[in-house]
């Protein structure tokens, strides 16, 4: 089985193929037990994807339709399961969800892949699995530029917002004991609905990724009147959720996301969504890549530290 889907892929490098090899073969028990998604894709003749409606610019909507960063990656496993399928014509279904709902959609099948800004976390893994890191990422805050508040010691017995559901409020949950900082938090549905307090003077910042948050300014009327600020309070590494103890699925998500990188389809995806204008309108992130997430292409593993 899986030496005739290393040649359905066409993995172009060997060193793309021993890399796959040290993400480990899925035992076969596992793959007896597994293949549950890719019948249920073949019977439906539709893969169906989850998305954000506006976490720029990983996966949000673009004059009706899911684009960014995620939507990319999440396409080219979807040639790599029409290839295995040996169906062409494997359709497409957006599902929406929020940082609330999206464990939930590939929890309780739902959707069959998550195309976002999820963080694989020990909790999110006892529900689901997550394929290689696409990003990483680190909390942080965004405030008004003509703001005071610099650092974390600056929004001591202030309110922060923060999307329902993601792990910044962890990180936020920490700070009396990292920072001897306490803060009131205040969740809503997706990170975006915080701009609107923060504009209304209702919280003093808005915590999440330090990307998502650059997404934010730049979505703005004028991205010069928010600056990013606050030593990272944690390492969040973004990746694809999909079904829990599918290991034939996740072999196909895990070689194509392999592939991807090893070929440099990856990095020419980054270019494009953090270091070229980006619609709406056309504003340029200019995010290089970051060391680690550099280091992490070298040998891609599904493997984080916790």
């Amino acid at each position: 089985m899986t030496r005739g889907l290393v040649c359905k892929f066409g993995v172009a490098s060997l060193l793309a193929t021993i890399c796959w090899a040290a993400l480990g073969a899925p035992q076969a028990s596992a793959t007896a037990a597994g293949g549950t998604v890719l019948q249920r894709i073949r019977q439906s003749g539709t893969v169906r994807l989850a998305y954000r409606e506006s976490a720029v610019p990983f996966s949000y909507v673009v004059d009706g339709k899911p684009a960014g960063y995620s939507i990319d990656l999440c396409m080219r496993v979807v040639a790599a399961i029409r290839s295995a399928l040996a169906m062409p014509g494997l359709r497409v279904a957006w599902v929406p969800v929020t940082p609330t709902t999206r464990v939930d959609a590939i929890a309780d099948g739902t959707a069959h892949l998550e195309c976002g800004t999820t963080t694989n976390t020990r909790e999110r893994r006892a529900r689901v699995a997550f394929t290689i890191p696409h990003f990483i990422a680190g909390t942080r805050m965004l405030v008004k530029a003509a703001s005071t508040i610099n650092d974390w010691s600056d929004i001591h017995g202030k309110t922060v917002a923060l999307a329902a559901g993601a792990t910044s409020r962890a990180a936020v949950e920490r700070l009396p004991q990292t920072h001897a900082v306490d803060v009131k938090v205040m969740e809503v549905a997706e990170v975006n609905d915080a701009m609107a307090l923060l504009d209304a003077g209702h919280v003093y910042a808005v915590v999440a990724g330090n990307v998502q948050l650059a997404g934010l300014a730049a979505a703005a009327k004028d991205p010069r009147q928010y600056a990013i600020r606050g030593a990272m309070l944690a390492i969040e590494p973004y990746a694809m959720m999909l079904p829990k103890d599918d290991a034939e699925f996740k072999t196909i998500v895990d070689r194509a996301m392999v592939a991807s990188i090893h070929e440099r389809e990856t990095q020419q995806l980054y270019r494009k969504w953090f270091l070229s204008p980006i619609p709406p309108r056309n504003v340029t992130l200019d995010i290089p890549m970051g060391y680690l997430l550099m280091e992490s292409f070298r040998f891609p593993s599904d493997k984080v530290a916790d």
